[in-house]
């Protein structure tokens, strides 16, 4: 991943009733309380690896980058998970699926049911991104990347999903020309999760 970081924002999400962390927890109860990508961490702060959390009900908005290795883990529902700038194109994913993802390469899921999901990452994953490619020719067509030591997963998720609907440049595939359509951010909770991230009693 190349350095690409930039400053931060205020952002005023909506408060809601923090979710304590704790070693042991039932994942399908847990999961009702979780939305689409959300990839909320489970396990207190101080655990590593760290167990990350969501439920998926529709394809994911951007291919996501991490720095470091994660690894996939599907806990139910049906998919498929897409790669770019590796050697593998894609894997289906069904539930007791383990999908190793290397450090730095651009991923999707894509739910063909509605499904549960965990990621492992490092207690300090580094750099992470998203990236968007051309429906039409496959070409990279926008990239944003932030240090996680600085900024969380989804105020980075939300930021650049942000960017990307407000310019026509960003949409636009250099290549071909093809323009892509903004991404509907009413599903995604980020900015919630955010907040009860950054709460002193998450």
């Amino acid at each position: 991943l190349k350095e690409c970081a930039q400053p931060e924002e205020a952002e005023k999400p909506l408060r809601e009733s923090v979710m304590i962390r704790k070693k042991t927890f039932m994942t399908f109860r847990e999961a009702e309380n979780c939305g689409p990508y959300d990839e909320r961490p489970m396990l207190p702060d101080n655990i590593d690896p760290q167990l990350h959390l969501s439920r998926n009900d529709r394809p994911q908005p951007f291919f996501l980058i991490c720095e470091k290795d994660t690894l996939l883990v599907q806990v139910s529902g049906k998919g498929r998970i897409e790669f770019r700038d590796t050697n593998v194109l894609r894997y289906s994913l069904e539930p007791g699926d383990f999908i190793y993802v290397p450090g730095g390469a651009p991923h999707r899921i894509t739910p063909e049911e509605v499904s549960i999901n965990y990621r492992y990452k490092p207690r300090q994953p580094g750099l992470e991104g998203v990236a968007w490619y051309c429906g039409e020719c496959g070409r990279e067509i926008h990239r944003e990347i932030w240090d996680t030591g600085e900024r969380l997963p989804q105020e980075g998720y939300i930021r650049a999903c942000r960017n990307f609907n407000a310019s026509k440049e960003f949409r636009a595939c250099a290549g071909c020309g093809a323009a892509h359509d903004r991404i509907d951010l009413a599903p995604y909770r980020w900015e919630r999760l955010a907040e009860e991230l950054r709460s002193p009693d998450a």
